[in-house]
């Protein structure tokens, strides 16, 4: 009997379509990698199983980074399994070409990524021809209730109807190569020529999210503060004081952005202000207006990965993590990886007994509370439908992460954090608005105004979900009578400057990401990536993670910071003329002109031709130009050059003297000077030690950098400084520490320790008789060892908890204690310990009984 095998893009929902069919198909038999009836073959992928890559013949020397090998434009491109997925994948083919098997229906996710991985994998399985003879349907699902499901497979799209959609897939897929293999090789062969190897990536997401880290970063440093005041007074009433400020009313906007109502531009106006209303009468007139407030929507990934970030400080790859473990591993929360904040329409009966389970179910810990919260939402009826969470025009392949039917059990502390995230956000949509009195009032003190808000929570509606049941106490406000006169009791000048903007912290990152659309000036391009942004959901994490692994970006406490390597980036793509890498409006015009693909208005061939041709001129622009020509904004030093005194600036590649001929490289050891380093660098002679360098075999190191007079240049040069640790032990030449005093006994040997090098050694440990081997590192994953508390290491066993270790893999920050392990014989970690936990109940009577 003939069979259609189903392929869907998860193991998850392969088995929601099995529950589905079963009533209507008859019992499904589960085999190891498949569900099979009398009817169907269950299958699915896990995500992409298959890459395209170019032709051997054009990738044949990619060891070879030179412009002799560019552009790489092949004519088509062959498929090559995902390592990971192998198995996988060898398993779906075999499915594929079963002689049962007559017709293949395409039931990954409902959009472009899910048309690409059906059709990749069925191209596999054509091997040479890339074609398998069989008809070919599709599953278009927006609700995955087991109804809706039997009636996408009722509606079954043909393969015809889908032809748009996955030449739009198939063209993304390849442009983002054509443009990230191209642009990446013809950067790393600009900043490789005068030898080594300088890895420079660029990508169509990639390079634009950059760009808006490099442009906040160059309006900091650009920022010049400006003084202004601001006028605060206070004024009895019968009932009390209260504070008011100092507004001009006929204030207006105009082009220059640090004007404020409340803002005065020189000393004497705010003095004059003072002194004017000092001791004075004034008059009250006040507007008291009522104001709701609805909840904010349900979750789409990136708005749960920005609120975790601001709550937790969790990164967007932990977040992601975390609730890929909540959908996997705990089954409690629905897909994660979605741009949609809405339900399907015909969820609602989904969504009550969602609701019923959380009223019912004893939650562990912390979630009990929401027992009563959900209980409530039921009793009186809040879930009902509502365009605000249940609209099908606003779910695209996937809808709003929401809590499932499955209780949550064994959760992790930083997992239950996030589905208690998830669950208050899913009740709250439900509740009624907040209501609030907002109150202003305006104090006249002759020609001077005072501003005072006050805002009094009146229903919290929704906001008693999170716990706030009363208005906060700084929203009280000390009422006034009608036609009472009040009187200023004091006044106060405050002295501010303007701030720059803030840098970006992951939270705010992912959100101009997510909005980028709105920098384009063009209406159709804005409105092409109004569903996009930069990159997707599921990416944008990695997105950032890959800009911190290839050192254009460090995080610092939450703040993520543009390094010398990125602003070098953009200042060569600037001076190149391809400066489309680094704006969104890349990205606009191709989701632009893949919406035409998808609807038949423009040939994925007419498309791909103009990628080929980008590539092309990337590659050609980064041949035309010397590396000493690149035009950029560039820095004048502060520090006067060491050889003639001159004025130090800096070059594309380089710190150069105007008026000798001094000058040093930007990027020693492959790592990109920050500007602060190297003025400390020509006023000291020396720097570091500094960590990030890397050998020519790839290998990273630390070293202290320190200039020497070279006399056969007659001029000073920068060298590496390992201190002689290897040398001595080489030549066999005794150390002199007689110019040291001893840092405390060795641990291993009680031999003196001294400062040698870029390390603290045992005086055994180095020289012509060598019988110890203790050292450790005077820095320690960017970890400075002072004497003093080497001196604690060496005596007591252990350094004080030390705060700025970060940690090479994460890059985050972390507090340790450096201590001895005399079972391993050597220094290592100790973390503080953590608190023990009590639980919720007994953490309750004992405050009950306090």
């Amino acid at each position: 009997m003939s069979k259609s095998l189903i392929i869907a893009e998860k193991p998850s929902v392969a088995q929601d379509i099995v529950r589905a069919l079963a009533p209507v198909s008859g019992k499904f038999d589960k085999a190891a990698d498949h569900f099979e009836n009398e009817r169907y073959v269950v299958t699915s992928a896990v995500g992409h199983l298959v890459e395209i890559k170019a032709p051997e013949e054009f990738d044949v020397k990619r060891g070879k980074w030179s412009f002799a090998h560019l552009p790489v434009v092949p004519p088509h491109f062959d498929l090559a399994p995902i390592d990971k997925a192998k198995s996988r994948l060898s398993a779906v083919v075999k499915l594929v070409k079963r002689k049962d098997v007559t017709e293949l229906i395409n039931a990954c996710d409902a959009g472009r990524e899910g048309e690409l991985i059906f059709r990749l994998i069925v191209q596999y399985a054509g091997g040479a021809k890339g074609q398998i003879d069989k008809p070919v349907k599709r599953l278009w699902l927006q609700s995955m209730t087991p109804q809706a499901i039997r009636d996408g497979f009722d509606a079954l799209r043909t393969d015809e109807q889908m032809l748009g959609l996955a030449d739009a897939a198939r063209s993304r897929s390849e442009a983002d190569w054509l443009v990230g293999i191209n642009g990446t090789r013809a950067m790393t062969a600009f900043n490789s020529r005068d030898g080594g190897f300088f890895l420079t990536t660029v990508g169509r997401v990639q390079t634009p999210t950059l760009s808006i880290v490099v442009e906040r970063e160059e309006k900091i440093r650009k920022h010049i503060p400006r003084d202004y005041w601001e006028v605060k007074a206070a004024f009895g009433a019968a009932a009390g004081e209260y504070e008011a400020k100092w507004f001009d009313p006929k204030f207006k906007k105009n082009d220059d952005a640090d004007r404020r109502a409340d803002r005065l531009w020189t000393e004497a106006e705010a003095r004059a202000i003072a002194d004017a209303v000092r001791g004075q009468p004034g008059t009250v007139t006040e507007e008291a207006k009522p104001s709701t407030q609805a909840s904010p929507g349900l979750y789409d990934l990136t708005t749960l990965q920005r609120e975790a970030n601001s709550r937790f400080g969790y990164s967007a790859k932990t977040t992601l993590s975390l609730a890929q473990a909540l959908y996997e591993k705990h089954k409690v929360l629905t897909y994660p990886r979605t741009d949609s904040r809405h339900l399907p329409e015909d969820y609602l009966g989904v969504v009550k007994q969602t609701v019923g389970m959380l009223a019912q179910e004893d939650l562990p810990g912390p979630l009990a509370v929401l027992n009563d919260h959900a209980a409530k939402a039921l009793k009186e009826g809040y879930i009902k439908p509502s365009k605000r969470v249940f609209d099908n025009a606003k779910v695209s392949d996937h809808f709003a992460i929401i809590p499932t039917l499955q209780p949550p059990k064994s959760l992790s502390e930083a997992e239950a954090k996030l589905y208690d995230m998830v669950v208050k956000r899913f009740l709250a949509v439900f509740y009624p608005s907040a209501e609030y009195m907002v109150t202003t009032r305006i104090t006249k003190v002759g020609d001077h105004n005072f501003q005072t808000n006050g805002k009094v929570l009146v229903n919290p509606g929704w906001l008693a979900v999170y716990g706030k049941e009363a208005q906060d106490e700084d929203a009280n406000l000390v009422p006034v009578q009608p036609n009472e006169a009040v009187l200023n009791e004091g006044v106060n000048i405050v002295a501010l400057a303007t701030r720059p903007p803030a840098r970006y912290t992951e939270a705010t990152l992912l959100s101009a990401m997510e909005g980028a659309g709105k920098l384009i000036d063009d209406d159709e391009l804005r409105e092409a990536m109004a569903e996009k942004g930069l990159g997707t959901p599921a990416t944008r994490a990695a997105i950032i993670e890959g800009l911190i692994l290839e050192k254009y970006m460090l995080r610092e406490g939450r703040e993520m910071l543009p390094t010398a390597k990125a602003f070098q980036l953009m200042t060569l793509l600037r001076g190149l003329g391809v400066e489309d890498l680094t704006k969104p409006e890349l990205t606009g015009n191709w989701e632009y002109q893949l919406a035409q693909i998808e609807h038949g208005q423009l040939s994925r061939t007419a498309f791909m031709k103009d990628i080929a041709k980008m590539a092309e001129r990337i590659v050609k622009k980064a041949k035309e130009y010397d590396r000493d020509t690149i035009p950029g904004d560039y820095a004048t030093l502060k520090a006067p050059c060491p050889h003639c005194g001159g004025t130090v600036k800096e070059n594309y590649r380089r710190f150069a003297c105007e008026a000798c001929d001094f000058s040093i490289t930007k990027i020693p050891g492959g790592r990109s000077f920050e500007l602060h380093e190297v003025e400390r660098f020509l006023v000291d002679k020396k720097v570091g030690p500094l960590e990030g360098f890397r050998s020519k075999a790839g290998w990273p190191f630390t070293a202290e950098l320190k200039l020497v007079f070279d006399d056969e240049i007659s001029n000073w040069k920068l060298e590496f400084d390992f201190g002689e640790d290897d040398k001595a032990k080489d030549d066999g030449e005794p150390v002199d520490f007689s110019g040291q005093t001893s840092l405390g006994p060795c641990p291993k040997c009680q031999g003196h320790v001294y400062e040698h090098g870029t390390n603290y050694v045992c005086e055994h440990a180095v020289g012509a008789h060598v019988t110890c081997d203790f050292k450790t590192g005077k820095v320690i994953l960017t970890q400075p060892v002072s004497h003093e508390q080497l001196r604690k290491l060496l005596t007591a066993g252990k350094t004080d908890l030390l705060e700025n270790f970060v940690s090479n893999k994460t890059k985050r920050k972390f507090k340790a204690f450096l201590a001895y392990d005399k079972k391993e014989g050597k220094v290592g970690f100790e973390f503080e310990p953590r608190a023990a936990k009590v639980p919720a109940k007994k953490a309750a009577a004992k405050k009950a009984a306090a």
